[in-house]
């Protein structure tokens, strides 16, 4: 699967991208949520993972971006964040979020929940 990434944090960028990488994942990773954009209308993607808390453009603005795209609309979308509260959860879902973790994570939890969302990508159309 190829999913992109936008993750401000250079430590949890770089864990995120090496655990996809090493469950056979092609990670494409942004430091923002502009750039992250960019990259998904440029090259596309099967799944989104967001952080909230970015400069330029933060993971609500990049998943709005993402809901309010014909063509990207129905991309999973996962928002993995440092923000634990319920109102955080709850907005985050509002907003669009397929699911929504807290860091730190396990890897394996991580890596389940991204094949929970792989089941609502469509198919490719002939």
């Amino acid at each position: 699967m190829k999913i992109l990434i936008a993750e401000d944090d250079d430590n949890f960028r770089t864990l995120i991208r090496e655990v996809l990488q090493d469950a056979g994942h092609t990670p494409m990773a942004e430091i923002n949520g502009r750039l992250a954009w960019d990259r998904l209308v440029k090259d596309g993607a099967d799944l989104v993972v967001t952080d909230i808390n970015m400069p330029e453009m933060d993971g609500f603005g990049l998943l709005r971006n993402i809901r309010e795209s014909e063509r990207f609309k129905a991309i999973p979308v996962l928002m993995l964040t440092i923000r634990e509260l319920a109102e955080d959860q709850v907005a985050g879902y509002e907003t669009g979020a397929d699911d929504y973790l807290t860091k730190p994570f396990d890897n394996e939890v991580f890596l389940a929940r991204l094949r929970v969302l792989a089941r609502r990508i469509p198919p490719p159309r002939p």
